[in-house]
C-alpha cells in the first residue's frame, strides 16, 4: 500500500454562506436518536450485527447472573439453570442463539476484512482481539454441552460442569471463565459504542458501568464458591455415583470423538482467520496496481491512497485529525465534509448515507467521509471541528447553528467590586467562585446550560431540547433554585461575611440563533438575537426598580405563572425600538411561593 503526504497550495476555501463550514441547516446536525438505517427502510448489516450482538450479550449476561447465584448454593445455580434451559434450549432460543453466533462472527470477519488500515483506536483493538478469540474459547464448551447433548443425550448440569472445571481439568475451568469475561467485555465495549450516541442514555452511564463491573465479579465469586462445594462433594463415593454416570458425562469413546472434532473445529476457525488476512493482503496488492487517488485538505496537505479507501481512511492513514464520534460506522455524521469542486465524478451516496444526510438536512455537496470512496482525485473541507470524541458527544447538540425559541437567564452578583476592595484577593476569588458554583448547580438541576461566565455572574440558556413552555418553566425554576443555593452559601459563610451575598437576575425568551463560535479547541456556545441582550438589560433594571429579578411578561405567561400576581409595567430597553412589558420580582422567595401555588414547576 502506497501512502504519501505531500504539500501543495491550499485548496480553495468556500466563500459563499452556503459553503461556510460554520453555517449549518436549521435543525441540529447530530445524527443521534433513531438510526439512519431505520429511517432508510430495509434492515441493514449494522442493524443485523447489533441485534445478533445484543442476543449474545443477553446470553452471556444470563450465564454470569446464574453463576453469581453460586454465592448462595449450588442448588440455586441448578434452579437458575432450569430457567436458562427453558429460554435457550427451546426451539426459538436455540435457533436465535446459534444463528446470532454464526451471523455475528461472520459479520465481524467481514468488518475486519473491510477495514482498509490498522489505524484503530485502543478500544476498537481490544474489542477486535476479544471478538476474534471468542470462537476459539467457546468451542470446547459447545462440544461438551450442546453437541454432546444432541449426539449422545448427555444431561450436564452445574454439578457435572463444576466437577469437570474444578476436579477433572482445572485448566478448562480457567478457560471457561476467561470465555465469559472475554465475551462480556467484548459485548460491553460494543454496547458502549452503541449507547454513547444516544444522549438520553448518557446520564445512566455510571449505573451501567457499575452493573458491567459488578456482575462478572459476583459471577466469579459464585463460580469459586460453587467449585469449592463440588470439590468437597466429589470426595463422597455416593455423590460420584449419582452425578458422574455415563448418561451425564458421556463415555470415554464419546468424549474422545468430541475432542477430535473440537480440535478440527478450532483449526478451521484459525484457518478462517488466516484466510481473511490473506485476502486483505491480496486486496492490498490489487489496489496498489489499480492506481491511487489524492485527497486534498484545506491546510494544503494531500494524502495519496489506493482506490477503495474512504476519505476518513485517508485522513487516518495520513495522520490528519478528522472528527468521527462513531468511529466511521456512519451513525453520527460528525465526519461530514464538503466537496470542493466538481462532484459529478464521485460515486453517488449509498442508501444508508443518503438517509443520514437527509436526517441532518445536509446541503448539496456534503458527504460523509466514512462513506465516500473516491475513484478520482478530490479536494475536501471537513465541516466539524476536530476535538476528542467525548467533547464532541457532550457538545453534539451545539456543534451546528440552529434557530430555536429559548429562554435566557442572566444572573449578576451585587457589590462584587466592594468585595474585592475589602478582602484579600484569594478570599474574594473564593467567595465569587462559590457564588458561581451555586448558581451553576441550580441551572444544571433545572435542566439549563450555563454557557458564559462574566466574572461575577453568568448567562444560562433553556430550551435547547424542550418546547417553549418547558423552557420558561425551567428558567423560572432555576432562578428559585439559585436563590436557595445562595441562601445556603450565605449560611455557610455567615461568620466571614459582613453582609450576605445578593444578586440580581433578568430573564427573557424569544427566538434566537444558537451555535458555537471559537477557534481550534477553544469553542463556546453563544446565542444571537433578543433573548440574551434583553435579559442582560433587564438584570441591570433590578437596581433602579429595587427588586431581585425582572422577568419579561412573555416568560411569565409561558412559564405558567398566574396573570396579575406579579407587578407589571412597561419599560424601555436599550437596543429595542418598542417598550417591553416586564414583571418585577421583589423577592425570589415570593416567586417560589407563586410557582408552587400554580403548580408550574417543571417535571
Amino acid at each position: 500500500m502506497h501512502v504519501e503526504v505531500v504539500a501543495q497550495q491550499p485548496a480553495a476555501v468556500p466563500r459563499s454562506a452556503a459553503d461556510s463550514p460554520f453555517v449549518a441547516p436549521r435543525r441540529v446536525a447530530s445524527g443521534f436518536g433513531r438510526s439512519a438505517s431505520a429511517a432508510a427502510g430495509p434492515i441493514g448489516v449494522r442493524r443485523v450485527r447489533l441485534i445478533t450482538g445484543l442476543t449474545l450479550f443477553t446470553y452471556v449476561g444470563s450465564h454470569l447472573l446464574n453463576h453469581s447465584t453460586g454465592n448462595f448454593s449450588v442448588a440455586w445455580m441448578e434452579a437458575g439453570l432450569v430457567v436458562q434451559k427453558f429460554f435457550w434450549q427451546g426451539l426459538i432460543g436455540f435457533g436465535a442463539l446459534y444463528i446470532a453466533l454464526l451471523t455475528h462472527y461472520s459479520l465481524g470477519l467481514w468488518a475486519f476484512y473491510g477495514r482498509r488500515h490498522y489505524g484503530w483506536r485502543p478500544a476498537e483493538v481490544v474489542q477486535l482481539i476479544l471478538g476474534l478469540s471468542i470462537p476459539l474459547l467457546i468451542t470446547n464448551h459447545v462440544f461438551a454441552t450442546r453437541i454432546s447433548l444432541s449426539l449422545y443425550g448427555t444431561e450436564k448440569d452445574y454439578a457435572q460442569e463444576l466437577f469437570a472445571f474444578w476436579v477433572k481439568s482445572p485448566l478448562l475451568g480457567v478457560q471457561q471463565f476467561c470465555l465469559l469475561l472475554v465475551a462480556w467485555t467484548h459485548g460491553c465495549i460494543g454496547v458502549f459504542f452503541w449507547l454513547r450516541l444516544k444522549p438520553a442514555v448518557t446520564r445512566f452511564m455510571p449505573l451501567l458501568l457499575t452493573i458491567a463491573t459488578l456482575l462478572p465479579v459476583l459471577a466469579l465469586l459464585g463460580f469459586l464458591q460453587g467449585g469449592r462445594t463440588i470439590v468437597a462433594y466429589a470426595e463422597e463415593r455416593g455423590w460420584r455415583v449419582a452425578n458422574l454416570a455415563a448418561w451425564q458425562v458421556g463415555t470415554l469413546s464419546q468424549n474422545a470423538e468430541l475432542l477430535l472434532w473440537r480440535e478440527r473445529t478450532m483449526l478451521a476457525e484459525g484457518g478462517l482467520l488466516v484466510l481473511v488476512l490473506l485476502l486483505r493482503g491480496a486486496r492490498a496488492v490489487r489496489e496498489r496496481r489499480g492506481g491511487a487517488v489524492r485527497i486534498s485538505y484545506p491546510d494544503g496537505r494531500t494524502v495519496q491512497v489506493p482506490r477503495g479507501f474512504s476519505v476518513l481512511d485517508a485522513s487516518r492513514v495520513g495522520g490528519i485529525p478528522h472528527a468521527s464520534v462513531c468511529g466511521g460506522r456512519a451513525r453520527c455524521s460528525t465526519c461530514r465534509i464538503r466537496i470542493v469542486g466538481d462532484t459529478a465524478r464521485l460515486p453517488p451516496p449509498s442508501r444508508h448515507e443518503r438517509a443520514l444526510l437527509a436526517r441532518v438536512r445536509a446541503a448539496p455537496g456534503i458527504r460523509l467521509a466514512c462513506q465516500l470512496y473516491p475513484t478520482t482525485d478530490v479536494a475536501v473541507f471537513p465541516l466539524l471541528p476536530t476535538n476528542d470524541a467525548l467533547a464532541l458527544r457532550q457538545r453534539q447538540s451545539l456543534l451546528q447553528s440552529e434557530e430555536r425559541f429559548i429562554a435566557v437567564l442572566v444572573v449578576d452578583m451585587r457589590n462584587s467590586t466592594r468585595l474585592a476592595e475589602t478582602r484579600l484577593p484569594f478570599d474574594a476569588v473564593f467567595i465569587i467562585d462559590r457564588f458561581i458554583a451555586a448558581i451553576d448547580a441550580a441551572i444544571g438541576e433545572a435542566g439549563g446550560h450555563a454557557h458564559l461566565f462574566t466574572g461575577d455572574g453568568l448567562i444560562a440558556t433553556f430550551g435547547l431540547t424542550t418546547p417553549p413552555e418547558e423552557a420558561c418553566r425551567r428558567a423560572i425554576n432555576a432562578l428559585i433554585l439559585a436563590a436557595r443555593n445562595v441562601a445556603a452559601l450565605n449560611e455557610a459563610l455567615a461568620g466571614e461575611m459582613a453582609e450576605p451575598i445578593r444578586f440580581g437576575a433578568g430573564m427573557h425568551a424569544a427566538t434566537a440563533v444558537v451555535g458555537e463560535v471559537g477557534y481550534g479547541a477553544v469553542r463556546l456556545m453563544t446565542t444571537l438575537g433578543d433573548p440574551a441582550n434583553v435579559a442582560a438589560r433587564l438584570e441591570t433594571l433590578c437596581k433602579s426598580l429595587n427588586c431581585e429579578a425582572v422577568i419579561s411578561e412573555g416568560v411569565c405567561r409561558l412559564g405558567g405563572l398566574p396573570a396579575g400576581v406579579l407587578p407589571r409595567q412597561e419599560t424601555a430597553v436599550r437596543g429595542r425600538g418598542t417598550a417591553l412589558t416586564v414583571c418585577t420580582v421583589a423577592t425570589i422567595t415570593e416567586l417560589a411561593r407563586l410557582q408552587g401555588a400554580a403548580g408550574t414547576a417543571p417535571a
